[in-house]
């Protein structure tokens, strides 16, 4: 596949025709007139139109919920109306903050599934509990506050559902009208090859015409008998964009892109449809990275936090010392409890110790609950299999509700980890992977933590395949480090926790 150097240099051959391009007009067709469904479908079809669809009906359906509900008791709990704006503004921030964390105005994001619903309720009643603290704090500062918990509670109960139903309703109406709309690939060899292979096992429903620019493969199929056949005229299918494509795909080598060539996207991008390199394409719509483009250099590029002193690297540290100090208080009866769970059914040690690689490959000691049979065979298998017979009764209901990871919070006030980030892997598979998987020492770049980007989207990994493919998560997480993201992986946490989604 291609590497990222490639990806870069079409980047920066792109941006040179950049103001070249912004005073291309627009083709005559776009000037057209829309009527009805035509002008609704025209507008869907622009990438931040749902976004601004949801942002939308958001402020609208709580401003109206929120009104009504406190309107019989607005004078009682409010002293102004301009005190009631305020407060009303406060909790509509929070919740719009909230819903953008979970990719709630993100067009890429399925919003169709049990899982986003679930994340969305989530979502929802943590906003309720933050706006909540909010007001009554600033109700103990305020005495002519007298917030009133049943307008609260019951405008976020009907705010709830209301905003998940028109969120499904507009994603059924983007998927349907993009269905005959396709991506154009550019490229026709390899590199092609296995973006489709990755494509064709994605949720992703658009179909993919592949036109390649060299000529050599127009007439044969893209990875084999019943995959589409590569296409030519890649002039023709450009001056049609806006009739039946949702974007376009470079899977070809830069050298192979003609300077006019060029032009013409970058016109494309700045006038009539996304243009995507391999990675920002794996990144925006699967939120993943490939080993296979990226190369040595890749952590050098512009974009990264890591690269940088980042406030938000001091803020994460303090996060995790004042979370998991008090985390720790909290559950110390459970840790009582479940310590004597392990007990009575398989003696002990209570906890399992082992050898983990952390940040820049320095080891240290992680702590968690034992939950399968204690042995001192050396060579037993090192992957947790599904069903394995090693896992006690205990240990398999601690793995499903994560609760066999509590002690890793004392290696996270310790600073050996983090509460968010990739997870702390066993120094003799760190060994082995770091000689056959490329690429993998970059896990070091960051913390380890208890919970991850790969750990929420990937299942238990038991084999070396897994272990590729959730480095692919954890690339993506070590590309996008930010409070957005680890917003995003707590709540996705969560909803593993509730729902028994661990292993």
């Amino acid at each position: 596949m291609a590497n990222s150097e490639e990806s870069q240099m079409i980047s920066q051959r792109l941006l040179q025709f950049q103001e070249r391009s912004k005073g291309f007009g627009k083709p005559a067709s776009a000037a057209r007139r829309l009527s009805g469904a035509g002008l609704w479908s025209h507008f869907l079809s622009q990438e931040w139109s749902s976004a601004l669809l949801y942002l939308f009906l958001d402020v609208v359906s709580w401003l109206t919920i929120y009104r009504v509900a406190g309107w019989f008791r607005f004078d009682a709990f409010y002293a102004t109306p301009f005190q009631f704006f305020i407060v009303n503004m406060i909790q509509l921030g929070v919740i719009v903050a909230a819903l953008y964390f979970i990719g709630g105005y993100d067009r890429t994001v399925e919003k169709l599934t049990l899982g986003y619903a679930a994340e969305h309720i989530l979502t929802i009643i943590a906003a309720a509990v933050v706006s909540a603290m909010l007001i009554y704090s600033a109700a103990t500062f305020d005495q002519t506050m007298k917030p009133s918990r049943g307008v609260l509670l019951l405008s976020f109960a009907v705010f709830l559902p209301v905003s998940l139903a028109y969120r499904r309703w507009i994603r059924q109406y983007v998927v349907a009208s993009s269905a005959d709309r396709s991506f154009l690939v550019i490229g026709g060899g390899a590199t092609a090859a296995c973006f489709y292979e990755a494509y064709r096992n994605s949720p992703n429903g658009q179909n993919l015409e592949f036109v390649d620019v060299t000529g050599e493969r127009v007439g044969q199929p893209i990875a084999g008998q019943g995959t589409p056949i590569v296409q030519g005229n890649l002039a023709a299918k450009l001056d049609n964009l806006g009739k039946g494509y949702s974007g376009i795909i470079l899977a070809a080598k830069a050298s192979s892109l003609s300077t006019e060539l060029l032009e013409r996207l970058v016109h494309a991008q700045f006038q009539e449809t996304r243009v995507y390199t391999l990675e920002s394409f794996y990144e925006t719509q699967w939120r993943y990275l490939p080993v296979g483009i990226i190369d040595p250099f890749w952590p050098l590029q512009s974009g990264f936090q890591l690269a940088r002193t980042s406030p938000y690297h001091y803020l994460k540290r303090l996060f995790d010392v004042v979370a998991s100090s008090i985390a720790l208080i909290i559950c110390a009866p459970l840790f009582v409890l479940v310590a004597l769970l392990i007990r009575m059914q398989d003696g002990s040690p209570v906890f399992f110790r082992q050898e983990r690689v952390g940040r820049d490959g320095r080891r240290f000691i992680l702590f968690k609950f034992r939950t399968m049979r204690y042995s001192d065979t050396a060579d037993e298998d090192i992957y947790t299999r599904k069903d394995d017979r090693r896992v006690t009764g205990v240990g398999r209901w601690l793995r499903k509700l994560r609760l066999d990871e509590l002690p890793q919070l004392w290696n996270a006030l310790k600073g050996d980890i983090s509460l968010i980030g990739p997870r702390p892997e066993w120094s003799k598979c760190a060994e082995r992977y770091e000689q056959t998987i490329p690429f993998y020492h970059f896990r070091h770049l960051v913390k380890p933590g208890i919970t991850g980007w790969a750990q929420v989207n990937y299942p238990y990994g038991e084999s070396d395949e897994d272990a590729v493919e959730k480095l692919k998560y954890d690339l993506y997480y070590i590309r996008h480090y930010s409070l957005k993201l680890d917003a995003m992986i707590v709540l996705k946490t969560l909803y593993t926790m509730l729902f028994g989604k661990g292993r």
